[in-house]
């Protein structure tokens, strides 16, 4: 791949960095009284909380090989929220504690909550089929797939379509576009990989046919179904879809960077279209955090539609609800949800009675791995106590 004169100033601008050690200095505030969605008085070392020592330095240093900048935010028993590393390596400005990020597939709890929503409201019944719903998407080499099979990720659809499965081979169709109804075109051309409801298989295309299945029942657009049911309710004001093929993060928002071909390449500017209902969000960790609290306290989806998030289906080795994933996190339960982008890592992830809370987004240089070195080294301290 050719050095662009951009891709030359961020690797040397990391390289400076890490000789010269951290840019900003860790930012940090803890308290002993949860506030979720509002920002942390600093305080005193919180009496009950999350590992505040284990945290502080799993940031300290940034930014280095592995980020370049990390914001925090634990909630429940105790408050703890830290930012560290740089919004720019060129510049070496400080990260932005508020800073919109790419959240990747935290975007498909956006989805189930529309989705149960809608079932709340009689408009679409969870046991209702695709064929159904969307009659002509499927073929006739399709048994009957349910709307909570496409929820639980036990549809038996193979992936579709995408402009590269790798970090390195997406760069360079970064800014085309491959439109959601391609990529199930593309899927149902492929036929099915097992029988609806027998195994449990997570990936993308069960998200991207619920986004057109909102849609349809809506006659509305995703992107402002997601905003009237969920981001204006719950105060998200920093929370939004991109318009159509629009690569940019609009408002302020730190940098993503990834290694390709041994150089740190700014990969910020970036055309998610074909992640829409599945991974296109732009979010805060302040935001999220307002999603995750407001999603559990049964304010997004009512019973008995919320249960569908906390219930796995019963297929061998399953771990997901809808959209939500069980965890089992030094001896607690935890239910959240991963997300990733070139650039992003984020998480969300709460105890069931919110004992415990935790987002954060990371500016992982390589959010694309399977995740768990960056989760051990962000998530797991949040459930030390």
């Amino acid at each position: 791949m050719r050095r662009s004169a951009r891709s030359t100033l961020v690797a040397a601008g990391l390289v400076a960095a890490l000789a010269a050690g951290p840019l900003a200095v860790p930012a940090f505030a803890a308290s002993d009284r949860p506030a979720a969605g509002a920002p942390a008085s600093p305080a005193a070392v919180p009496t009950a909380g999350p590992d505040a020592e284990a945290l502080a330095a799993a940031i300290a240093g940034l930014p280095d090989h592995d980020a370049t900048a990390a914001l925090l935010r634990v909630g429940g028993d105790g408050t703890w929220r830290g930012t560290a590393g740089v919004r720019d390596v060129a510049t070496g400005a400080p990260a932005l504690e508020n800073g919109r990020f790419r959240a990747g597939s935290v975007t498909k709890v956006v989805t189930a909550s529309i989705v149960l929503q809608l079932a709340a409201e009689g408009r679409i019944d969870l046991d209702g089929t695709v064929q159904r719903y969307l009659p002509g998407l499927l073929t006739e080499d399709f048994e009957p797939i349910t709307v909570r099979q496409l929820l639980n990720f036990t549809s038996g659809l193979r992936p579709g379509a995408s402009l590269g499965d790798t970090v390195e081979e997406g760069y360079r169709h970064r800014f085309e576009t491959l439109t959601p109804r391609q990529v199930v075109a593309d899927s149902v051309a492929r036929g099915p990989a097992y029988a609806p409801g027998t195994r449990q298989t997570y990936g993308n295309i069960h998200y991207t046919v619920l986004g057109m299945l909102i849609e349809k029942v809506t006659g509305d657009s995703y992107a402002h179904q997601a905003a009237v049911r969920i981001f204006r309710p719950l105060g998200m004001r920093h929370s939004s879809f991109p318009a159509g093929a629009d690569p940019r993060i609009h408002g302020a928002h730190n940098r993503g960077y990834d290694w390709i071909d041994g150089e740190l390449v700014d990969v910020t500017e970036w055309n998610m279209s074909d992640r829409w209902a599945v991974g296109d969000l732009i979010s805060t960790t302040a935001d999220l955090e307002r999603l995750l609290v407001g999603v559990f306290r049964g304010r997004v989806v009512p019973e008995p539609q919320l249960r569908e998030m906390f219930t796995l289906p019963d297929v061998p080795g399953a771990r997901y609800g809808a959209a939500l994933e069980r965890l089992e996190v030094n001896g607690r339960v935890v239910w959240g949800k991963t997300g990733s982008r070139p650039g992003y890592a984020t998480v969300i992830g709460a105890t069931r009675d919110l004992s415990r809370t935790l987002v954060y987004s990371v500016e992982s240089t390589d959010a694309k791995s399977d995740g768990l070195a960056v989760a051990q080294r962000f998530a797991f301290p949040a459930f030390n106590r």
